[in-house]
């Protein structure tokens, strides 16, 4: 069978364990370029490696997304109902007034690297009900646009993601010639940190699968991927950034709470303690 762009496969070199959608083909060399389904994760294999996914695997898969799309949503709105009744004791005095109060979440720039999941991501934003701007903006072309939206959008939450890989064969872990697009996560970092320095200013998450965490963390983000080099699943930064988004300015976000939601968690994401965004104001007048 022909393996065509666009198409659902897996490596037979790897068991079939990852499914990945085809992004080009070169039938000179015989290779195709891939990037996860689920995951976000970028690689290349020779076609005779290829095995195209059935429409029962598909079915499969597409079932099992959801349900842990559904029980990381159910966590998260757990957590927020914990939040919720926080707040409401904190604005109530102790609910000794009966004043009605209004929320101001945080506001969320999420440029994405793949087209397909930044729409998965966006969709799973509104089911949140988090303030967003979706952005799809290429890895290596982050550096050069990513501090003008910033400038431009003003967000309190920036998220730096797409596809990376790390590929032994180019070096060691701890070298940035090794990574897919790591190198253009950590300079678009750097950019966005000489506009805005403080880590409470402007929340940052960066990186993708296998990522260089220890680089990204070191060049400035608030979370980051891959502690352990594992590959993370496509919707990981929503559920980090959402907790993140309903925890008042008053409070610090423990790092394992905000891991905990993910599905990757914290071998695939690491991040340092970082205050939370939301702000409550009074009176609500309703309209």
């Amino acid at each position: 069978m022909t393996i065509r762009e666009g198409d659902l496969v897996t490596r037979k070199s790897y068991g079939c364990d990852v499914f990945f959608r085809v992004e080009t083909i070169n039938e000179d060399k015989g290779i195709a370029e891939l990037s996860g389904e689920d995951l976000r994760l970028y690689a290349d294999a020779p076609l005779s490696d290829l095995v195209e996914v059935s429409n029962t695997e598909r079915e499969d898969n597409e079932k099992e997304q959801k349900r842990l799309e559904d029980h990381s949503t159910r966590l998260f709105r757990q957590d927020y109902q914990v939040l919720k009744e926080k707040r409401e004791y904190t604005s109530t005095n102790g609910y000794r007034q009966q004043m009605a109060y209004f929320e101001m979440p945080g506001r969320v720039l999420h440029i994405d690297g793949d087209p397909y999941y930044l729409k998965k991501c966006l969709r799973v934003y509104e089911k949140l009900g988090v303030p967003v701007l979706g952005k799809y903006v290429k890895e290596d072309e982050m550096p050069e646009v990513v501090p003008n939206l910033v400038r431009h959008v003003r967000p309190d939450i920036l998220v730096l993601t797409g596809h990376d890989a790390y590929m032994k064969n180019k070096g060691s872990e701890d070298e940035l010639k090794a990574y897919r697009h790591s190198g253009h996560f950590v300079r678009t970092v750097k950019e966005v940190r000489y506009l805005i320095p403080h880590l409470d200013q402007l929340v940052i998450f960066a990186g993708a699968c296998q990522s260089h965490f220890e680089l990204l963390i070191r060049a400035g983000a608030n979370f980051a991927s891959s502690p352990t080099r594992i590959n993370i699943h496509a919707l990981d930064p929503v559920y980090l950034v959402s907790k993140i988004c309903f925890t008042s300015f008053m409070d610090r976000v423990n790092v394992w709470d905000v891991l905990r939601n993910t599905l990757a968690g914290s071998e695939g994401i690491g991040g340092v303690e970082t205050k939370g965004i939301l702000r409550t104001g009074m009176p609500y007048n309703k309209p």
